[in-house]
C-alpha cells in the first residue's frame, strides 16, 4: 500500500493511543489517577515513546496532567472554558475566519441567544433586563451602547445556560471585534436605529414571545447588512 505522503510511521498508533487515553480520561472524574507511565504502557499495550507522544498531546488539550516523584503518573484533567476559547480563537484567526464571516456567525448566534432568553422565566434575571432596557432608551452615543452591549451579552448568556452556545458567541464577537482595533460598535445604521432595534428584542423577550425575538433580532441583522457596516472606534 503507498504510503500517504508526509505521514510518518507510527503516527497511526499514536493517534489510536491518544484517543483511547483521551476516552479513559472522560470516564473518570477529574483529577483520578490513570496509572503510571509503565504500567499505563502495558495497559495499553503499547510502547513508552508512543504513550509520552500520546500524553503530549493530550497535555496541550489541557486533559492529562503529568506528575513527576512520589506519587506521580498520569492524571486526568479538564481544560478550562478559557482555554477552549482561546484554542477556538487561534484555530479562526489560522484558517482564517474573515471579519464578514465572523460577522454572520455572530449574527445567527445572537438571533438564537435573543430567541433562548424569551424562555427564561427569573424574575431576577428578567428585572435586571427591564432595568437595562430603560437605562438604553436614554442612549445617544455609541460609546453608551459599546458598554450596554457588553452588559447585555452577559446577562443573556445567564438567562440562557448553554455553555458552548456562550463560548461560540464570545469568540465570534471578539474575533469580528479585533478587524479594527478596539470596537465598541456598529454604525452605518444609526444610533437611533440601534437602539429602538435593541429595545424591541428587550420588549419581545420580556413579553416572552419567542417567535417576537427571533423576529427583531433577524430584522436589526438585516437592517446591519443593508445600512453598511464597519467597526467603530473610541478615541
Amino acid at each position: 500500500m503507498e504510503r500517504t505522503p508526509g505521514r510518518k510511521k507510527g503516527t497511526n498508533l499514536v493517534a489510536r493511543t491518544t484517543e483511547t487515553l483521551r476516552e479513559r480520561i472522560f470516564a473518570e472524574a477529574p483529577g483520578v489517577l490513570l496509572g503510571g507511565l509503565h504500567e499505563l504502557a502495558r495497559d495499553l499495550a503499547v510502547g513508552i515513546v508512543t504513550l509520552q507522544q500520546a500524553a503530549r498531546v493530550l497535555e496541550h488539550e489541557g486533559l492529562l496532567e503529568v506528575r513527576r516523584g512520589p506519587g506521580g503518573g498520569y492524571y486526568g484533567a479538564r481544560p478550562d472554558a478559557a482555554a477552549l476559547e482561546r484554542a477556538l480563537s487561534s484555530y479562526m484567526r489560522m484558517n482564517p475566519a474573515g471579519y464578514a464571516e465572523a460577522l454572520d456567525m455572530t449574527s445567527l448566534l445572537f438571533t438564537e441567544l435573543a430567541t433562548a432568553a424569551a424562555r427564561c422565566s427569573d424574575p431576577t434575571l428578567r428585572g435586571r433586563l427591564r432595568a437595562m432596557g430603560d437605562d438604553a432608551a436614554h442612549y445617544s452615543t455609541m460609546a453608551e451602547f459599546g458598554q450596554f452591549e457588553e452588559a447585555f451579552q452577559e446577562l443573556l448568556f445567564q438567562m440562557v445556560r448553554r455553555p458552548l452556545f456562550e463560548m461560540l458567541t464570545r469568540v465570534t464577537l471578539n474575533h469580528a471585534a479585533r478587524r479594527d482595533g478596539a470596537v465598541v460598535g456598529v454604525s452605518g445604521i444609526g444610533v437611533e436605529t440601534w437602539r429602538e432595534g435593541r429595545l424591541r428584542i428587550i420588549a419581545a423577550i420580556l413579553a416572552g414571545d419567542a417567535d417576537l425575538a427571533r423576529f427583531e433580532a433577524n430584522r436589526q441583522n438585516r437592517a446591519v447588512v443593508m445600512g453598511g457596516t464597519r467597526p467603530t472606534r473610541i478615541g
